[in-house]
């Protein structure tokens, strides 16, 4: 598969990522880790280049031990390190409600990437994300923070999680931005406003949550038992029954490319935006790996111009409820 170049730098990974978050955090109880680094593994042997972890990834094991998913993929490809591309996030924590607290301070950046790398178990980050933007840190501030770690060699490139274009704008006239990671999936079309961005900086959109926490793949409906108050899917506004009757003429959509070109649903809606545009992408996560082997064939499946811009016409006239839908103000 030909791959795809992360904006201005000259690190190069294959069309589909994987998001590593699922094997420890937000989707039920952590996988064990000899599991966990086990599949990862695998993942690297079937292809994977670029994994994507956090360091508010985390979770507790049955035993009350906490399950770092840095430390799950830095065991996975310790000994393949110069080979993939490992993106970690800094920034964000939880509150006891799940709401997240901000903190993008230089001291705290520091602090942070000094504990990636250990947990990591590396000496360098491919790319850093300030994995939400903290409205009490100016960009620039964030931006010159990090070109002193690129020049320091602690991180190659750095990118900002759901970045608006004035941050995007700003921060990246002090240090170049090399990704941005935001929400995107035929669900979630609001960020396309900053595609004309993207091409203008050369700045690459990593989407994350391409299938829309799995629902677009088809294999769930609100009759669905998701793990536990741990798993985030609980609640989802497109889980639930008034969500997904709203949905069901997308599902039916996936469902007629599926057998028009004899793919899955799955492979569908990660072919239609990596086909879209040459610098999107995504980086969908799965525990499995039939999932992940699945996911990753999907930079075979190609669409066209005229399919792309039927889809997109069809999504346009569509009213439909799914987790983050709101437009940031930032945007409007």
């Amino acid at each position: 598969m030909e791959k795809r170049r992360l904006g201005k730098s000259n690190i190069m990974v294959n069309p589909v990522g994987l998001g590593c978050m699922g094997f420890s955090h937000a989707y039920g109880e952590p996988i064990p880790h000899d599991e966990a680094v086990k599949t990862l593994r695998e993942a690297y042997e079937m292809g994977y280049d670029f994994f994507d972890t956090a360091e508010v990834y985390r979770g507790t094991n049955a035993d009350g031990t906490i399950s770092y998913n840095e430390e799950l993929v830095g065991t996975a490809l310790k000994d393949v390190r110069d080979e993939v591309v490992i993106a970690t996030k800094m920034g964000v924590w939880h509150n006891e409600d799940l709401s997240l607290r901000t903190d993008s301070r230089p001291e705290v950046i520091r602090r942070s990437i000094d504990e990636s790398l250990k947990r990591l178990g590396t000496d360098y980050v491919d790319l850093y994300y300030q994995h939400r933007i903290d409205p009490k840190v100016e960009p620039e501030e964030v931006a010159s923070t990090m070109a002193d770690l690129i020049k320091e060699g602690k991180i190659r490139s750095w990118g900002i999680s759901e970045a608006t274009e004035d941050y995007l704008r700003r921060a990246n006239a002090v240090c170049p931005v090399t990704a941005i990671q935001n929400r995107y999936s035929m669900m979630a079309r609001w960020h396309e406003s900053l595609f004309p961005v993207c091409e203008e900086l050369d700045v690459a959109f990593v989407a994350f949550s391409p299938m829309a926490n799995g629902f677009l793949s088809g294999k769930y409906s609100p009759k669905t038992q998701f793990g536990g108050k741990d798993d985030y899917r609980n609640g989802m506004p497109q889980y639930e029954e008034a969500g997904w009757q709203k949905a069901q003429p997308l599902l039916k959509l996936l469902a007629e490319l599926s057998e028009k070109y004899q793919a899955s649903e799955a492979q569908i809606s990660l072919a239609w935006m990596l086909c879209k545009k040459p610098y999107i992408i995504p980086i969908p996560g799965s525990r499995k790996s039939a999932r992940l082997k699945e996911n990753l064939a999907a930079a075979d499946v190609m669409l066209d111009a005229d399919e792309i811009a039927r889809i997109d016409k069809a999504l346009s006239g569509m009213q439909l409820d799914v987790f983050g839908g709101h437009k940031p103000k930032a945007e409007k």
